[in-house]
């Protein structure tokens, strides 16, 4: 199965060379081409479009930043369906717009090209280890053949069932997500605030009820004034901003979310946006 590879950012770059690892030859395309230099000298083709990614490729995943960057990627003008034929299949790893992915579905079973919408969870940490949770949607006979793929990028990988259940399910994921961090910033701030040892504030409350993955990845490097990103703060507003397009077109609402939002659209506003998300404690009044 010869495997194409669009978007080497954070996370896109571990889990490409991961496939290298498990023995995948691999063509990948990145906008900027020196990022893709380290699959080059694992072994990667190199390809000048997504069009000859495609045309190379039974399997091309993407991992980009937005809706707008994945449409880009699929059909522009040099863009995936150019290359795409029957039987090929797209495996779309972005955290994109729901209704969009059924969409792009739609417009390359044109050419009878089948598309997984596939977002992860783990961040840089679970890229590099290859320990990322992986939620897919599409049809799970496409999802069974691609398991070799997904199983040599991530450790709980689920079938979640038809396009567009993937990335509704990211997005519950972003949802606990950001609550989170803000929760955790939160109980730093105050924790500083009463004059408390913060090492040992720390290690109480993460080994108690208020355990998370954001107190054990994430507030030792705050700690550390390590602000440097395995997921941007930009990003995880960009997640936000989709659950709320969802979430309006449902005619519900979800306060936490919308205070998160909030949140994280002012550490943007202000310039943190390339900061990872425990950069958050640094917005003045967060």
């Amino acid at each position: 199965m010869k495997i194409g590879f669009i978007g080497l950012g954070i996370m896109g770059r571990p889990m490409a060379l991961n496939l290298v690892k498990a023995g995948f030859s691999l063509t990948v395309f990145n906008r900027t081409r020196s990022k893709t230099e380290p699959l080059a000298a694992a072994g990667a083709a190199v390809a000048d479009s997504p069009a000859e990614v495609a045309r190379a490729s039974d399997v091309v995943i993407t991992i980009v930043s937005d809706t707008p960057d994945v449409e880009s990627v699929l059909f522009g003008s040099d863009g995936l369906f150019h290359g795409a034929g029957s039987g090929k299949v797209l495996i779309d790893m972005s955290t994109i717009s729901p209704e969009a992915t059924i969409d792009f579905a739609g417009r390359l079973a044109e050419k009878e090209c089948v598309m997984l919408d596939a977002p992860v969870s783990g961040g840089e940490k679970g890229a590099i280890e290859a320990t990322l949770s992986i939620m897919v949607g599409g049809k799970r006979e496409v999802f069974e053949r691609c398991l070799p793929l997904f199983n040599a990028m991530g450790k709980t990988i689920a079938y979640t069932g038809q396009s567009g259940n993937g990335q509704k399910t990211k997005l519950v994921n972003q949802i606990i997500c950001a609550t989170n961090i803000v929760s955790m910033v939160e109980g730093l701030r105050f924790a500083r605030l009463a004059g408390l040892d913060i090492e040992t504030t720390l290690k109480l409350v993460s080994s108690g009820a208020a355990a998370s993955w954001m107190l054990s990845n994430l507030a030792p490097r705050v700690l550390a004034g390590d602000f440097a990103p395995g997921f941007m703060i930009k990003l995880q507003q960009k997640d936000l901003r989709l659950v709320r397009e969802t979430i309006q077109k449902i005619g519900a609402t979800l306060p936490g979310t919308e205070l998160a939002y909030e949140l994280f659209s002012e550490a943007v506003a202000e310039g943190l946006g390339e900061q990872g998300t425990q950069g958050l404690i640094n917005l003045a009044g967060a």
